[in-house]
């Protein structure tokens, strides 16, 4: 059995090192070693920009939100985010007229 990592982004453990660097097989994804240890999920935004709990995101498309009839505009902020334990596709946050989101990373940029 490897004594590599799993990917923090696809959770598959078919990675190795290259230098300072881990890199998944699966998926492409590339993290050093500090950046796996210690949080085990690296949350990142479509940039590759890493987020942390209490920064603030603009949505980068016009998402249609459950639950709502009003839909979330190109733009919109999103402040003081919450991660989503485990997950590093979604996190939780507000908007001025929607509470309690969950939104996929992909669709946000770090302000």
């Amino acid at each position: 059995m490897s004594s590599a990592p799993a990917c923090p982004q696809c959770t598959l453990e078919n990675t190795y090192a290259d230098g300072a660097l881990m890199i998944c097989a699966d998926c492409g994804f590339e993290w050093t070693a500090e950046e796996g240890d210690g949080s085990g999920v690296v949350v990142r935004d479509s940039n590759g920009n890493v987020l942390a709990a209490g920064d603030t995101v603009t949505v980068i498309k016009d998402l249609k939100v459950k639950g709502s009839s009003i839909p979330l505009k190109q733009g919109t902020v999103i402040r003081n985010i919450r991660l989503v334990e485990d997950d590093a596709e979604h996190i939780e946050g507000n908007s001025d007229k929607i509470k309690g989101l969950v939104l996929k990373t992909c669709f946000l940029k770090k302000a």
